[in-house]
C-alpha cells in the first residue's frame, strides 16, 4: 500500500443515492427548461452552430472538413469546434432518425445529451466524495455540483456545446489522481485532460495545474514520479491520437484557439523531459526543480520558435471592436467583473467557500488526507483564477469545489438534526440552502419567466423576437445571403436554409466589425460593406438587446435605428413573412 490508498467501504455504497439526486435534477432542469424544449429555442448561439455543424456532418460533409460553408467568410469558416462533441450528438440522431425522424431525433438528442453528461459528473465526484466521507456527503456533493450556477448553465436541456464535456474531463481528472495505482491514475487523468484540451485550450490552465500537483508529489516522495511521468507522457500520446481522430492531417497550421501542432509540440517536449528526469538517478529537490523548469523552458522555445503568437493570450489576438460588440459580450469569454451578477456572485461565494472549506481540512488533517486536500485547494485556487478571467472556466472550479461543499453541507445537516432549538435547525437548513443552490432560486424564476411580458431590450432567448419559431419563413425566399447583426446569425444557420455574413465567433472577427460598422453607420456607409458580401437581404430582429446596442453606438441617424423604426433607407425594399412583427427582413436593391 502507499500513501495514497483510500479506506474501503464495502457496506454502503453510493450508485442508488446518486441515482435519485441525478433524477430530481433532471426532472427539476426539465422543468425549468419546458417553455424551451415546447417551442424548441435552443439556449445558445454556440449551441446553434454546433447543431449546424452536426447537421452537415449527417448531410455528408467530411469528417475532418470543419468549415462552415453557410458563414460568407471566403469560402466558408474553419470552425474550432471539435468533432470530440460532434460524434455523440451525430450517431444519436443517426440511429434514431429511421425511426421518429430528424427533428424528433435531434430534440431527444439534444434533451437528452446534456443530462447523460451531468449523470457521468454526478457517478464521479459522488464516488470520490463517498470514498473520503461517506454516503451523505456524496449526496450533498452531487446536488452542490447538479446546482452551481456555472455548471446548469452547461447540463441544461438542449445545450449541446462543448463545456460540459470539459467538465466530466475535469471530474475524472481530480477522481484519477486519487487513485492507488500512480500509473493508472497518472494516465487516466492524463487522457482526460488530453481530451478536455482537444475540446478546449480554455482548459489549458487546469491540466498545469493537475500537472504542477503531481510535481509536487513527485518533489516530496521520488517513488511517486510515476503520477507526473505517466499523466504527461499518456496526455501528450492522447492529444497526438486525437488530433489523427478528429483533424486528420489537412489542416496543420498554427492555430492558437484550438491544439494544433505548436501545443501538440509542447507537450511531447514536456513529456519527453519528464520522462528522461525519471530516468536519472535520485536527485535533490533543488536539482530536480531547476530541470524542472528547463523542461518547461525548452517546451515554450518550441511554442515560440513554431507559433510564437500562440504565447499570447487567445483573445489577445481579438479585435478590439468585434471583441467588444461581438464575441466576448456574449460569449463564455468574459472576466467575471462583465457577467451577470446572479450568476457571478453565487458562483465564486462557493468557490472562495469550498477553497476555505479546503484549507480548513488540509490543515486538520494528516498524512495522506493532508497532501490531498493540499492539492485540492491548489487545483481550486487555480480554476478560480482561470474562472475570474473567463467565466465559462468558473464551470472546472464549481465541480472541483463541490467535493468541500459537499462536506460542509453534510456537517451542517448533522449539527441541524441534533439542535433542540427550533431555531437553529431553522439557521441549519438556511445555511445547507446557501451553501449547496444559493442561485437556485434566481435561476429557477428567470428560466420559468423566459419570454415574460418584460419591457426593455432583452437577449434572444428571452425577448419576444421570436426569431427561432419563425426562422423557417424566410425559406420561402430562395436560399441566400443574409446580413443579420451577429448575435442572430447561429439561430438563422441552424433554422433555414440560408448563409450569413458574421457569426459571434473569434474566427470571424474581420465580417462581426464590419456588421458593426455598417449596422451602427449610416445608410451611406452600410451600403457598400452589405455590397462587399454579397448580400441579399438585410434581416433583424426588434427587442433584441443587440439590436438596440448597435443603434446606442450609431445614434438616431444608424442603419440599426432607421430599420427599427421602419425607415428603412432607398436600397432596401421591404418583405413581409407573414411572421413576428419583430422580425424584419429588406430585400437589398
Amino acid at each position: 500500500m502507499n500513501s495514497f490508498d483510500r479506506r474501503a467501504r464495502p457496506g454502503d455504497r453510493p450508485g442508488r443515492a446518486i441515482f435519485l439526486v441525478w433524477a430530481g435534477l433532471c426532472g427539476l432542469l426539465l422543468a425549468m427548461a419546458g417553455s424551451d424544449v415546447a417551442q424548441g429555442r435552443v439556449p445558445d448561439s454556440a449551441d446553434s452552430l454546433r447543431l449546424a455543424q452536426v447537421r452537415d456532418l449527417i448531410a455528408g460533409q467530411g469528417w475532418y472538413d470543419l468549415h462552415q460553408y453557410r458563414i460568407a467568410v471566403g469560402d466558408g469558416m474553419l470552425m474550432d469546434m471539435s468533432r470530440l462533441v460532434d460524434a455523440p450528438l451525430w450517431l444519436s440522431i443517426t440511429l434514431l432518425t429511421p425511426l421518429v425522424g430528424q427533428a424528433a431525433a435531434e430534440q431527444a438528442t439534444m434533451i437528452a445529451a446534456p443530462l447523460l453528461i451531468l449523470g457521468l459528473v454526478l457517478a464521479v465526484v459522488g464516488r470520490l466524495a463517498w470514498r473520503l466521507h461517506g454516503v451523505e456527503a456524496a449526496v450533498f456533493t452531487c446536488l452542490a455540483a447538479g446546482l452551481a450556477p456555472a455548471i446548469v448553465e452547461q447540463v441544461q436541456p438542449l445545450s449541446i456545446d462543448h463545456r460540459a464535456y470539459q467538465i466530466l474531463a475535469a471530474a475524472l481528472a481530480l477522481w484519477a489522481i486519487s487513485w492507488r495505482s500512480p500509473m493508472n491514475g497518472g494516465a487516466a487523468a492524463g487522457l482526460a485532460m488530453a481530451a478536455g484540451c482537444m475540446i478546449s485550450v480554455e482548459m489549458l490552465p487546469l491540466t498545469a495545474a493537475f500537472g504542477g500537483v503531481l510535481a509536487l508529489r513527485w518533489l516530496r516522495e521520488p517513488q511517486l514520479r510515476g503520477w507526473l511521468v505517466a499523466y504527461m507522457q499518456i496526455m501528450a500520446l492522447g492529444m497526438v491520437a486525437v488530433f489523427a481522430l478528429t483533424r486528420g492531417v489537412a489542416d496543420l497550421a498554427v492555430h492558437c484557439d484550438v491544439i494544433s501542432p505548436p501545443q501538440i509540440g509542447f507537450f511531447l517536449v514536456s513529456a519527453l523531459g519528464v520522462g528522461a528526469i525519471a530516468a536519472l538517478p535520485q536527485l535533490t529537490r533543488p536539482m530536480l526543480f531547476a530541470l524542472f523548469c528547463l523542461v518547461g523552458a525548452l517546451a515554450l522555445g518550441f511554442v515560440a520558435l513554431t507559433g510564437g503568437q500562440c504565447l499570447a493570450p487567445p483573445l489577445g489576438l481579438l479585435d478590439q471592436m468585434a471583441c467588444g460588440h461581438g464575441y466576448q459580450a456574449t460569449s463564455g469569454w468574459v472576466p467575471v467583473w462583465r457577467q451577470d451578477a446572479a450568476l457571478a456572485v453565487p458562483a465564486l461565494f462557493q468557490g472562495l467557500i469550498a477553497l476555505v472549506i479546503g484549507v480548513v481540512l488540509t490543515m486538520r488533517s494528516k498524512d495522506w488526507l493532508r497532501h490531498w486536500w493540499l492539492e485540492y485547494s491548489l487545483l481550486l485556487v487555480v480554476a478560480l483564477i482561470a474562472g475570474v478571467l473567463n467565466f465559462g472556466s468558473m464551470a472546472f472550479a464549481a465541480v472541483i469545489g463541490a467535493i468541500a461543499l459537499g462536506w460542509l453541507a453534510d456537517r451542517i445537516a448533522r449539527a441541524a438534526r441534533n439542535a433542540d432549538w427550533w431555531g437553529s435547525r431553522l439557521a441549519g437548513v438556511l445555511a445547507l440552502v446557501a451553501v449547496v443552490m444559493p442561485a437556485a432560486p434566481v435561476i429557477a424564476v428567470s428560466k420559468l419567466a423566459t419570454h415574460s411580458t418584460g419591457g426593455g431590450p432583452e437577449s434572444l432567448r428571452e425577448s419576444g423576437c421570436g426569431l427561432q419559431g419563425d426562422a423557417h419563413l424566410l425559406d420561402q425566399l430562395a436560399p441566400s445571403v443574409l446580413f443579420s447583426p451577429p448575435g442572430i446569425a447561429p439561430t438563422l444557420l441552424h433554422s433555414s436554409r440560408h448563409t450569413v455574413v458574421a457569426v459571434r465567433h473569434r474566427r470571424a472577427q474581420r465580417a462581426m466589425r464590419d456588421v458593426t460598422d455598417a449596422f451602427s453607420g449610416n445608410s451611406e456607409t452600410a451600403r457598400p460593406i452589405v455590397a462587399r458580401y454579397r448580400a441579399d437581404y438585410v434581416v433583424i430582429c426588434s427587442g433584441l438587446r443587440e439590436s438596440t446596442d448597435l443603434m446606442a453606438i450609431g445614434g438616431k441617424a444608424s442603419l440599426a435605428a432607421r430599420l427599427l423604426r421602419d425607415d428603412p433607407p432607398s436600397w432596401l425594399e421591404p418583405v413581409d413573412l407573414r411572421g413576428s412583427p419583430q422580425l424584419k427582413v429588406w430585400r437589398v436593391q
